[in-house]
């Protein structure tokens, strides 16, 4: 199981007791949910009034570039790339066959009117507002980083271990690496007059509100971070390898937040909150922690790095020739540290050898690997695939079992067959 750092499991305590305390503001968090979280960690129960429900409303899906099926497999809302349709591709993830999670539609945004509005009580003037022009004129930075759904995987809860969670039941595609190229978000934070105080910022999305199927409506999709990763390698990306970001991952801008889980990353960025008080949404509390029999009542602490996995540039339960020599070719990835070890299994996981790796591992990225196989006799056949990481991280047999099914890092068991 990935551990989550201590300091994010107490920063998250601290938000509590100052939520209790009338210092910390839960933005679209219903009151029972926070009661929920304050109760199940032991704090006192004096609450601060004035959490008000959101109003109702309509969401609608949609996603603007094509989708064929020989490279998406389409989950309402999302389309996750097919993991084979990555070989050949190169390093990065052409953006044609990108993953797209979305939890409304895409908007639809006109650069040329577009504005960036950097607000609250964490700045040391008023609220500031910059257009795409104005980020392009600070140094521009390039992040070579993938950005990966904390779902990815989650399906094979059910498949391999007998639990299915909730959610979209992603295999492996719900990943892509890209050169992204944008402003530092420290230096525009700094620009709009950044104070010492600060200890949260809240982007927020211009995608339409997020309306649950029983007719929740959480609002526009925001997330809470800590200053220190805002000012860490955070950027402010416009472009996605070498052009303007698409519609559907982001346009005109969209934050980039390497390593850490996807929902981080927030698309179609609008506004920024900088608060001088810890702050909530929906998607630090209802979503986005682990909750389960492992888990503590109020469940862990809010989501941050993702973890470790590997997989096989081919289709699950594909038909293999018996009598050919065939090259499997895959990627490992880690948010942890560089891979620098993939292992191969063929028989099931009897018996391991060591792949090729074609590319220097750095955190944060994935690293391209390859091995030849013969199969044996025809039928049935399991094929494995296990990273270590440069943290001596290596993917485990199974993950412990959370309900939203979140982290899935185990070893996959990819089945064949044998001609």
């Amino acid at each position: 199981m990935s551990r989550l750092p201590e300091s994010e499991a107490s920063y998250d305590r601290q938000r509590l007791h100052q939520w209790l305390a009338g210092r910390a503001r839960a933005d679209g968090v219903g009151r029972r949910d926070l009661l929920k979280l304050v109760a199940a960690a032991g704090l006192v129960s004096a609450v601060p009034a004035g959490l008000a429900a959101s109003p109702a409303g309509a969401a609608d899906g949609g996603i603007v570039k094509p989708l064929p099926p020989e490279w998406f497999t389409v989950h309402g809302t999302n389309a996750e790339s097919r993991f084979e349709a990555f070989a050949g591709t190169g390093f990065t993830t052409p953006v044609s066959r990108f993953f797209v999670r979305n939890h409304t539609k895409t908007p639809l945004l006109d650069a040329a009117a577009w504005k960036l509005n950097i607000w609250g009580d964490g700045l040391t003037g008023g609220a500031r507002e910059f257009t795409l022009a104005d980020l392009r004129r600070c140094k521009p930075v390039t992040r070579t980083a993938f950005v990966e759904c904390a779902g990815n995987a989650r399906n094979f809860f059910k498949t391999q271990q007998g639990q299915a969670a909730s959610g979209t039941p992603w295999t492996t595609g719900a990943i892509g690496t890209a050169h992204w190229r944008g402003a530092r978000l420290s230096d525009v934070l700094r620009k709009a007059g950044l104070s010492d105080r600060a200890v949260d910022i809240m982007p927020r999305g211009l995608d339409d509100e997020y309306v649950t199927s029983n007719g929740t409506n959480y609002g526009r999709v925001r997330r809470p971070m800590p200053i220190a990763k805002a000012l860490d390698d955070v950027i402010l990306a416009y472009e996605m390898n070498g052009g303007p970001l698409p519609p559907d991952h982001g346009h005109p801008v969209r934050l980039l937040a390497p390593s850490w889980v996807g929902i981080s990353s927030i698309k179609w960025l609008g506004d920024i909150e900088v608060s001088t008080v810890p702050l909530y949404s929906p998607w630090n509390t209802d979503f986005y922690r682990l909750y389960g029999d492992a888990y503590p009542p109020e469940g862990s602490a809010p989501l941050t790095r993702q973890t470790l996995k590997s997989a096989f540039e081919l289709p699950l339960n594909a038909t293999l020739s018996g009598r050919t020599r065939h090259r499997l070719t895959g990627r490992a990835w880690s948010a942890e540290g560089a891979i620098t070890r993939v292992e191969v299994s063929t028989d099931g996981g009897a018996s391991w050898r060591s792949a090729q790796l074609h590319d220097h591992g750095q955190r944060g990225s994935w690293t391209r690997w390859s091995t030849p196989w013969k199969p044996g006799r025809p039928g049935p056949a399991e094929l494995l695939s296990r990273a270590t990481d440069s943290t001596g991280r290596t993917q485990p047999e199974t993950t412990v079992f959370n309900t939203q099914g979140y982290l899935f890092d185990a070893v996959v068991r990819h089945p064949v067959t044998v001609s």
